[in-house]
């Protein structure tokens, strides 16, 4: 499982993007406007960035590449571009990109490279399980199970449960969770990600040990083997 950013401005095509890669099972959030994706491509830790070359509000794919490489960032860039001449290409390539795909295109060659530029930017072995304390979460096979005993997940509640995973002791808020598990863009002012967290307590809870998800008042919660200060269980 890895993160990766989907910078695309066309709706329907960052829609198809991103949820073919949660289909894989991995974290897929979407960013259409260039300046926002400027902030979070450079200010947020990605495993692969999947970067349109023509973007709206004068800060364009190849301007936010350059400004990733000129920041000493190596995070795998794949540019998807309508622009198929060679000089276009070479540009895009030049400018940092580590791999430059036309539109049209299909998921399958897209998810190939994808996975080709993931694998050989991490410099150890793909990350298979994440474990904490006696919970132990394997991203493969996408089963879950607590002291030995298995927990009937549902595919988002899985998803929830290894985002939290992936960030041990850092406060999540309920808007990173919107975007990451939930794909949304905006507050929908509903209480759905408190009660999906509910459920997925309840259900590790019920294998025994200790509550390994915190709630954070007034801001989102925390995976921690420890409660902390700041947790309210």
């Amino acid at each position: 499982m890895w993160r990766c950013l989907v910078v695309e401005d066309d709706a329907d095509m960052a829609r198809y993007v991103a949820e073919g890669f949660r289909t894989l099972g991995h974290v897929a959030v979407v960013c259409r406007d260039g300046a926002d994706a400027l902030a979070r491509s450079t200010g947020e830790a990605w495993d692969l960035i999947i970067l349109d070359r023509m973007l709206p509000n004068e800060v364009d794919g190849l301007s936010i590449l350059s400004t990733l490489r000129a920041l000493g960032k190596r995070t795998p860039v794949l540019v998807l571009s309508a622009l198929s001449a060679l000089d276009e290409r070479v540009r895009g390539l030049k400018a940092g990109g580590d791999d430059y795909l036309t539109k049209p295109f299909a998921f399958s060659e897209l998810s190939a490279r994808a996975e080709a530029l993931v694998r050989r930017s991490r410099a150890g072995p793909e990350i298979r399980e994440l474990t904490m304390a006696d919970l132990r979460v394997d991203l493969v096979r996408r089963q879950a199970e607590r002291g030995g005993r298995p927990i009937a997940l549902q595919p988002r509640e899985f998803r929830l449960l290894a985002y939290l995973m992936m960030h041990p002791g850092q406060v999540v808020t309920r808007t990173m969770l919107l975007e990451a598990v939930w794909d949304y863009q905006f507050d929908p002012q509903t209480n759905v990600v408190d009660v999906q967290v509910s459920r997925l307590r309840a259900k590790l809870d019920a294998q025994g040990g200790a509550t390994l998800i915190h709630t954070v008042r007034g801001v989102g919660y925390r995976m921690a083997a420890e409660a902390g200060i700041d947790a309210a269980g």
